[in-house]
């Protein structure tokens, strides 16, 4: 069945493809990914693995109109004819001809919203991207944005994890009808150090991953895309879906109450 993502929305669990940098191994983790049954794929131009992630989607068996396959055009790319230049490129890297989301990947470096919103616009109107995203905005920008933009705001992708809960985030997406794409949502494999998530996985038999990956996914228009490369990783991320927390373990990791931000270039829009 073909995937429809103004009606199904995003996947709720992707897999994501940052720091997969090795060819074959990419290849293969995206390729088992899709065959496993993910729906949603993550990379960047700036991962420098479009090649890999576009033959790991020739190699599986699914076809492309069924998953979700999002990139991102990178900060140094954002003026005008960079934007519809390089969205060209990574096409032919990927080996598609669209997108489901393209996202400006930081607000930063040669991001001007008048230049780079339109080329979005431009690209959002000829069908190259089925819907406009951004990813490391915080309010004001994303405010900004949908002022510029005719194709709606369609996601913004952050860090997210129980560690950064991303609050004002969250109800921005809720209350503006934008899912929110968490990135790092093991953060960066710290999650499995945290007293209340091992106290919660050892509670249910599964693992921390498992339990950060299902506190994100239980809340309202957000999802994850935690990357994997291993088998085992691939399908324990992916088991993730079938665990429901109780409002137990929800508030018990919403009362966490810490903010360590695992990425934090000195580009980011927070400092």
């Amino acid at each position: 069945m073909t995937y429809d993502a103004d009606s199904d929305g995003i996947p709720k669990l992707g897999i994501g493809t940052w720091e997969n940098t090795d060819g074959n191994e990419c290849a293969h983790s995206v390729e088992y990914a899709l065959d496993l049954g993910y729906e949603h794929v993550d990379t960047a131009q700036a991962y420098g693995n479009e090649e890999h992630v576009g033959q790991g989607i020739t190699d599986s068996s699914v076809d492309r109109e069924d998953f979700f396959l999002a990139t991102k055009v990178w900060a140094d790319n954002l003026e005008h004819d960079d934007v519809l230049e390089t969205t060209e490129e990574s096409l032919n890297k990927l080996g598609t001809d669209y997108v489901d989301l393209l996202y400006i990947h930081w607000p930063a470096r040669e991001y001007d919203p008048e230049e780079t919103l339109v080329a979005f616009d431009e690209l959002y109107d000829e069908g190259t991207i089925e819907h406009v995203g951004v990813s490391n905005f915080q309010p004001e920008q994303l405010d900004e944005a949908a002022e510029i933009l005719d194709a709606p705001i369609y996601a913004n992708q952050v860090e997210m994890h129980p560690l950064l809960p991303q609050d004002e985030l969250v109800e921005y997406a809720q209350d503006n009808d934008i899912t929110l794409v968490a990135y790092s949502p093991l953060a960066r494999g710290k999650v499995f150090d945290v007293p209340e998530l091992t106290e919660i996985a050892e509670k249910h038999g599964v693992s921390e991953a498992q339990v950060s990956l299902a506190w994100i996914t239980s809340k309202d228009n957000v999802v994850a895309i935690p990357k994997a490369t291993g088998e085992d990783h691939i399908e324990d991320n992916y088991a993730a879906l079938d665990l429901e927390l109780d409002d137990e373990d929800i508030e018990k990791i919403d009362d966490i109450g810490k903010t360590e931000r695992q990425v934090d270039p000195d580009f980011g829009p927070w400092n």
